[in-house]
Formats: C-alpha cells, sequence, structure tokens
C-alpha cells in the first residue's frame, strides 16, 4: 500500500514538474501562433504584444472559426459592426471594408481589427489595463457608465468591482494570461504599461503609418 502511494507521488511531482517547465507550457499552455502577425501590428499600432495574444487567448483559444452567439467573430472576437467601425477609422475605401468584413475570420484581418481596437481603447482609457480588458468584453458604453456612476478614477485597479461577474472573470484571465507570456516569452523585454504612458499612445491615432 505504501509502495503504491509513493509511486503515485512520484507520477504526481513528475507530472507538476513537466507541466512547470516553459517548453512544455509554451507547447501545451501557453503557445504563441501567428506570432509574427500579432507583433507586426502591436508594434504599428504600439499596444503590448503580451496583452494582445492574452486577449486572443482567452476570446478563441486561437481559433480563427470561433463565433459567439452575440456574433463576434474570430481569433480576437470581432464584432462585425465594430469591424465596419474600425476599418472607418482606418480609412480604408468601401470595397475593402466590404472585403475584410466578410472575411474576418482570416486571421490577418482579424488580429489587425483586434490589435487597433484593443490599442485604441488603451488610448480611450488612458492606458489602463483593467478598464480597455473591461470594454472589450462589455462595451465601452458600459465601462463609463461605471466610472461615472462610482466615481472610478484614472488609477482604478479593482477588478472585484466590475459589476459584471464574466467581464470580472474575463479581466483577470487576460491579466493572468498576459503575465504567464511575458514571463515566457520575453521577460527582460516586457515593461507593463503604466498608466502615464497614454501620451505615448495618442500619437499613434494621429499618425497611421498604413
Amino acid at each position: 500500500m505504501l509502495k503504491k502511494f509513493l509511486a503515485s507521488c512520484a507520477a504526481l511531482f513528475a507530472i507538476f514538474f513537466l507541466i512547470s517547465t516553459p517548453t512544455i507550457q509554451k507547447k501545451f499552455l501557453y503557445p504563441f501562433p501567428y506570432r509574427s502577425t500579432l507583433e507586426n501590428y502591436s508594434s504599428r499600432w504600439k499596444v503590448d504584444k503580451f496583452l494582445a495574444i492574452a486577449v486572443m487567448k482567452v476570446e478563441s483559444n486561437f481559433s480563427p472559426e470561433a463565433h459567439s452567439q452575440s456574433g463576434a467573430v474570430g481569433l480576437m472576437q470581432i464584432m462585425p459592426e465594430t469591424a465596419a467601425w474600425i476599418a472607418y477609422q482606418l480609412g480604408e475605401p468601401p470595397e475593402e471594408v466590404a472585403d475584410d468584413i466578410k472575411n474576418l475570420r482570416e486571421p490577418e484581418t482579424n488580429i489587425r481589427y483586434g490589435t487597433w481596437y484593443l490599442a485604441e481603447l488603451e488610448d480611450e482609457f488612458k492606458g489602463n489595463d483593467v478598464l480597455a480588458l473591461a470594454a472589450y468584453n462589455a462595451g465601452r458604453g458600459n465601462v463609463h457608465e461605471w466610472i461615472e456612476k462610482n466615481h472610478w478614477k484614472e488609477n482604478f485597479s479593482d477588478v472585484d468591482k466590475i459589476p459584471y461577474a464574466e467581464t470580472r472573470d474575463y479581466v483577470k484571465r487576460v491579466l493572468h494570461c498576459r503575465e504567464k507570456y511575458s514571463e515566457l516569452y520575453g521577460t527582460d523585454n516586457f515593461i507593463s504599461t503604466p498608466i502615464a504612458f497614454h501620451e505615448l499612445r495618442f500619437a499613434r491615432l494621429k499618425n497611421l503609418s498604413l
């Protein structure tokens, strides 16, 4: 009986050790698909690539065919009407907009729109990741209502005060994934985005290099 117990403990220890190694975590728990595309657009829009990949993981678990009940589509779960608004903001001609919305499941288009939208929300909420992520999930209108009703400041960070349980869970999951991705793929060059950096992002909207 003792031998079986010790054998079970040894097996559990071995499993824990394996899943704790960076190589195993990268391959099975926190992979980085579409990396070059995501890094390209994250760099273009000046948004943290680890935040973007975390959003993608939580939104679709990297399935380009993901489709929510509300109609959100693709890797970063973009609503078609949001995609149309993003395309307008980017100054795309009507024929390109129609094609992009039609092909919203296509990874390059979805990532381009999703990273831009994430960067736009970071600008809108002055670099506050909690509020930007809450807006990505629940809508910017709801977040502005919460800010006004609860008198939240620009440095709001108490995720547990977010009214929607789904949004609270979403923000926590994305922030956790962002932390894991920064540890596994770039601890040395990862800098957590402080609130004061929003001024740097504002220039992105005024000088789009398409």
